[in-house]
């Protein structure tokens, strides 16, 4: 009987990894609604789009209408385009179904006077990554490309393009949390600036869980006949569809992620502070640390996070104080991770009397907030004194590990020839830990290494050069409550109440699991 459910778990798996391994179509809802200013092109825009319904397979749909926007017919989407859309067009319940949408990991592209919508509506302005001020005149000006990026959107153009259209300021520097893709040359028009040598124009960002692209780009008829961004906004789509990913150069070299200015990698998102933080303004008399409103993105006003100078490398110092993670801007898959990390001395509530505490979260997804206001769903390599290696899944993810529990204990032990037993974050069981095989802790106060590799579905967590786990067949639940494959996500480093060091952070991509790593869980079968 055992067996016969290990054989009808196995096909389950393989069922759904190979239904949901296949390419889609993008799905597409054209928004085009204005409650102010109403753009001479949006017949253009329509037109556009119309003929690249007929030229594809793709299932594109136009709108002027908000009560659309419910959460019953947005799952006929996976892409919303906002073509010159204008003014507050949404009503409360409309909003409430865009953010739960746009939650569930779908796409959103952006066109021009997008920015120039919802103005007072901060969620909608982080999502879009500015809001539009003015502009000078229609006129001709050089548009620098980020080719380095090699986005679907943008590859095909050169690093510098001439562009006739209308060159948007906005109210603000453009959000920090944005990939910039295309720079507008002030020195090339007159009029309206903003004045600064980096003039953003293009970018994408993953955002709450969805996939975000804008364009300041798309103001004028003849836009819309223009090949260059034809492909661009064709090329955005298929990105917010998740159906074309951002092309990585072939090399077997490692990048450093903590090279140069940080923030170009990583953004900083900061949970709800204890009742216990001291200097800080409108703290929850009440707050665990988990039940009460975060701080945000990129909103650090205690310095949780902060990279400090040693010998002329970067170390990230984590002070621990409030619950927060650094978030990678861009998701990745089969990739090797290595790191290096250490303790410091500081705890903080509400784990005074607990073992510091840490982590690495890997295969992150959906909104930032999701598992105790501060951390996205995702899977976790636990980094704890004493537990370096054990697993965690939180907010919705599952995994196999080989493992076994040990008599007289409550929990499961990592084995490399032990049966495949399940972990979930879904349900109370399986249970939702599993403990690392053996202990390679270095003493307190010096350098860990840390490894992570990711493959396919198959991880290894690494400590010391040694493989502590292995595991298997990772997924999640999404939105439609269907169990589906998770091999890709962003990387959170947690802040969790202890003071923590780590440094020499490197990534890189592999096409295969390392032999070295394989040959430590060689009586398993690898997948």
């Amino acid at each position: 009987m055992v067996f016969k459910k290990i054989v009808i778990t196995f096909f389950c798996l393989f069922y759904v990894f190979i239904t949901y391994s296949k390419q889609k179509e993008p799905s597409i809802l054209v928004f085009s609604k204005t409650a102010s200013f109403r753009h001479k092109s949006i017949p253009a825009g329509i037109q556009f789009f119309t003929n690249l319904k007929n030229e594809t397979s793709w299932k594109i749909d136009f709108s002027e209408d908000a009560n659309d926007f419910t959460l019953e017919n947005l799952k006929n989407y996976n892409v919303v385009v906002f073509l010159n859309t204008t003014g507050n067009i949404l009503d409360k319940n409309q909003k409430e179904a865009f953010q739960k949408y746009i939650g569930h990991g779908n796409g959103f592209v952006g066109i021009h006077a997008a920015s120039d919508t919802e103005k007072e509506w901060t969620w909608y302005g982080d999502m879009v990554g500015a809001v539009f001020k003015d502009h000078p005149k229609v006129q001709k000006a050089k548009v620098y490309f980020n080719n380095s990026s090699l986005h679907p959107a943008t590859n095909h153009l050169k690093e510098e393009e001439l562009f006739r259209d209308e060159w948007y300021n906005f109210k603000k520097p453009v959000a920090s949390h944005v990939n910039v893709l295309a720079t507008v040359d002030e020195t090339s028009y007159t009029g309206k600036q903003m004045n600064t040598k980096n003039h953003p124009i293009t970018w994408f960002h993953h955002f709450n869980g969805g996939r975000i692209f804008y364009t300041g780009l798309g103001h004028t008829i003849t836009s819309y006949a223009d090949a260059r961004f034809q492909k661009m906004i064709k090329g955005a789509i298929l990105w917010a569809a998740d159906l074309e990913q951002i092309k990585k150069p072939s090399t077997k070299k490692w990048t450093n992620l903590f090279e140069g200015n940080p923030s170009e990698n990583w953004d900083v998102f900061i949970g709800a502070p204890h009742a216990s933080v001291k200097d800080l303004k409108n703290i929850d008399p009440k707050s665990d640390g988990k039940n009460a409103t975060p701080l945000g993105l990129n909103n650090d006003p205690k310095n949780v996070f902060k990279f400090e100078k040693e010998s002329g490398e970067n170390i990230l110092h984590i002070s621990g104080e409030i619950y927060g993670a650094l978030t990678s801007k861009q998701e990745y898959e089969n990739y090797h991770l290595k790191l290096e990390f250490k303790w410091g001395e500081q705890i903080w509530e509400p784990r005074l009397l607990r073992k510091r505490d840490s982590g690495i979260l890997y295969h992150c997804y959906g909104p930032n907030d999701a598992f105790w206001n501060v951390w996205m769903s995702s899977q976790e390599f636990q980094v704890q004194e004493g537990d370096l290696g054990d697993y965690y899944a939180l907010s919705g993810t599952l995994i196999d590990i080989p493992s076994e529990k040990i008599e007289g204990e409550k929990e499961f032990t990592y084995v490399k020839n032990g049966g495949l037993n399940p972990f979930s974050s879904t349900q109370r069981v399986p249970p939702n830990h599993c403990n690392k095989g053996f202990d390679n802790e270095k003493p307190h106060g010096e350098w860990n290494t840390l490894e992570l590799i990711s493959y396919k579905g198959t991880s290894y967590h690494v400590v010391n050069g040694k493989v502590v786990m292995a595991l298997y067949n990772s997924r999640y639940k999404n939105s439609d409550d269907k169990i589906v494959p998770l091999t890709k996500g962003k990387i959170q480093i947690q802040s969790e109440a202890a003071e923590v060091f780590y440094k020499n952070v490197h990534i890189k991509s592999i096409t295969n699991l390392p032999r070295k790593y394989k040959k430590q869980v060689k009586n398993r079968k690898n997948k």
